[in-house]
């Protein structure tokens, strides 16, 4: 046996020797330099062994390797290093790739990034037939494209165009997609997985390789033709100044010919590039992010298993749903089953769409139990209360039903704006209340704000985010003051979207202003998708009366409430909205994108200010995952520093010169 702190090798009686990574202080393996340059080792020390196979596995419950250590990535701030060290992981790939002897990767749970690239430095793989294994190549997320070998291994193995495909969109596979393209050689029960391998090694059957047609479009002539068909694909769902990555791994695969060591060092010249570009900064720091809003929801303290929501609104009816699809029993009340019903059949919708397949839509569907009586409400570990935005209402539900509930249940509210000490009035434990503010599409915004109320016990807020977790969401600590973070900072960009179109912008040319800043959905769209009436019920506990636009009120009093009446600021066809083209002659206002972003970027400042939120890493968090402020970006807070605090709140101050104290810079300008 041949050990180090990351890996360990054991050779067996048949003369195949078992190489292990257990990375040492993690709970998940990545490829750090430190584990590649001992797997460098272990490759060395074989060559001259020349045993009967190698088989590469992980002893972590929670998967092979999640990919490579992204933090070492922002220490390489030159281009040289940057090589360098993509060529290093090169030659240890190389030597794996070359190796004269059969070699298998086994792989349970996650293989993605470096770690699948690893595995395509093999002969053979083998994985876990279990929905927790989940392959994929997911670096265009981070703003750089697979530079371990995976460019030149993947399209030899499973084809150019799904190679490309899984590449461009960064999606994972599970087994059985996987075993389809020939990316796994076997899926196999995990209790099978080493048996498996040990055949690959005594039958070494000839490789995978994909369909020939797959192997023509590789082609030098195809390859052209199937570059500009894919560029022009992928300029219409992503902007190219935004988001290179993706575009400079098309060029890439375009002119990588020749030997697998001339296109290996394409491919380390074009990630180089990428590596230190700030955009890659800005997603891998998005990515850190998120990592730590996981971290703050720790698994195993509080593992409810049923849930009872109240209210099957849209929000309440699509929190049950997604509950029941991250398989928690549901049950949803309302007054009558009348009111439940549209909800119960949205599930279907959704079920089907996730699912797909007959028996698990099903198993969905007898998770969600429609509970007009409230019968549920006693056995639930969670209840979540999800009616309309009225205090009244809220209090009065609270007096009734916690008598009813278990001690040791959460009891949580969906309020998007009233302060939890003002419901917490009529509980006889008003400690236990705490907020779970969820966003509007349910099943599509990662982010839920975890709110603490003044009475709120740290207890129930630990709870709250494990829970939020286990339902596989990112849980963002806030401060019960009005608006919470996301509603507070989002309303006076709304706000100035409206009041834009009262003065005569078009709908579309605000909305593009937006979208080529880099928000994923224009301000006048999104006011129509949240539901006009529901930003107004916003804007008038966050905002003084006379800042709120008439247009807004009016399009209320007319029931234009958006895209869920069919008419708002824009019309709506099958869900669609109608977008009327400006004039060709039309000249946008110079400023329009300032007041649009800095009306966000100065309520972001005052947010922090009032701590809301604990730092401007939580604040930026909120804000990317909440509303999907540009992530290339880095964040409202990162954006200020990148391009200078002194010269953003200048800009406020030319707005406040010509448009008034809405844009007076908040007090919180002086600690950045």
């Amino acid at each position: 046996m041949n050990n180090n702190n990351d890996w360990y090798t054991e050779k067996d009686t048949d003369g195949i020797v078992w190489l292990r990574l257990n990375q040492s202080g993690t709970k998940t393996n990545v490829l750090s330099k430190s584990v590649l340059e001992a797997l460098d080792r272990h490759l060395v020390q074989l060559a001259t062994e020349n045993p009967k196979g190698l088989v590469i596995l992980s002893d972590k419950k929670q998967g092979f390797i999640a990919g490579a250590d992204v933090t070492e990535f922002t220490a390489l701030r030159k281009a040289t290093e940057a090589r360098a060290w993509i060529q290093r992981v090169h030659e240890i790939f190389n030597r794996l790739a070359n190796l004269p002897f059969p070699t298998v990767a086994v792989i349970h749970g996650y293989c993605l990034g470096g770690g699948l690239e690893l595995a395509l430095a093999c002969r053979y793989r083998v994985a876990a037939n279990n929905p927790e294994t989940q392959l994929g190549l997911p670096e265009v997320k981070l703003g750089i494209h697979p530079g371990y070998g995976g460019t030149v291994r993947l399209p030899r193995l499973i084809g150019t165009l799904p190679a490309l495909e899984m590449m461009l969109k960064g999606r994972s596979l599970n087994t059985r997609a996987a075993a389809r393209l020939g990316l796994i050689d076997q899926a196999v029960p995990s209790r099978h997985l080493q048996r498996a391998a040990r055949a690959f090694i005594e039958k070494s059957p000839p490789p995978h390789c994909p369909p020939f047609w797959q192997r023509l479009i590789g082609q030098p002539p195809m390859r052209r033709l199937v570059t500009k068909i894919l560029r022009s694909r992928l300029e219409k769902r992503v902007n190219s100044r935004h988001y290179p990555a993706p575009f400079a791994l098309l060029e890439l695969w375009e002119k990588q010919e020749g030997t697998t060591e001339q296109r290996l060092a394409l491919e380390a010249e074009s990630l180089t590039a990428l590596l230190i570009s700030e955009t890659t900064n800005n997603l891998i720091r998005v990515f850190l992010l998120q990592q730590r809003l996981k971290s703050l929801g720790k698994q195993g303290i509080f593992k409810p298993e049923r849930v009872h929501v109240i209210g099957a609104g849209t929000m309440g009816g699509d929190i049950a749903t997604w509950c029941a699809l991250k398989n928690l029993r549901v049950s949803l009340q309302d007054r009558s089953p009348e009111h439940i019903a549209p909800a119960i059949k949205r599930a279907h919708g959704l079920f089907k769409k996730r699912l797909k397949d007959q028996r698990p839509i099903q198993a969905a569907m007898d998770r969600l139990m429609p509970d007009p009586r409230g019968e549920g409400l006693a056995k639930a570990d969670v209840l979540i209360e999800a009616i309309f935005e009225n205090i009244e209402a809220k209090q009065a539900l609270f007096q009734a039903i916690e008598p009813r509930l278990k001690a040791e249940t959460l009891l949580a509210t969906n309020t998007s704006s009233i302060p939890l000490e003002t419901l917490a009035e009529s509980l006889s434990q008003p400690e236990r209340l705490v907020g779970l503010h969820f966003f509007n599409p349910v099943a599509k915004m990662q982010l839920v704000e975890v709110v603490k109320g003044e009475a709120t016990t740290a207890g129930e807020m630990e709870q709250a985010a494990a829970f939020t977790r286990q339902i596989g969401r990112l849980p963002l600590p806030v401060k019960s003051l009005p608006g919470f973070l996301v509603n507070r900072v989002l309303t006076p960009y709304l706000l100035e979207a409206t009041r834009l179109l009262s003065e005569g912008v078009p709908g579309p040319v605000i909305d593009q202003a937006a979208i080529d800043f880099g928000m994923p959905m224009g301000p006048i769209e999104l006011a129509d998708t949240v539901g006009l009436d529901i930003c107004l019920s916003v804007a008038e506990r966050l905002t003084p009366s006379e800042q709120i636009p008439e247009e807004l009120k009016l399009k209320i009093q007319q029931g234009q409430l958006g895209k869920k009446s069919g008419n708002g600021f824009y019309r709506y066809q099958r869900g669609k909205p109608v977008k009327p083209q400006p004039p060709q002659e039309y000249q946008a206002p110079g400023d329009l994108t300032d007041r649009l972003i800095l009306s966000m970027i100065n309520e972001a400042v005052s947010s922090l200010h009032d701590r809301v939120v604990e730092d401007a890493d939580l604040l930026d968090a909120g804000m990317i995952f909440g509303i999907g402020f540009a992530p290339f970006r880095g964040g409202p807070l990162h954006y200020v520093r990148t391009q200078g605090v002194k010269t953003m709140r200048q800009r406020l101050q030319a707005l406040e010169a010509q448009y008034g104290t809405r844009f007076t810079p908040s007090a919180g300008w002086q600690a950045l």
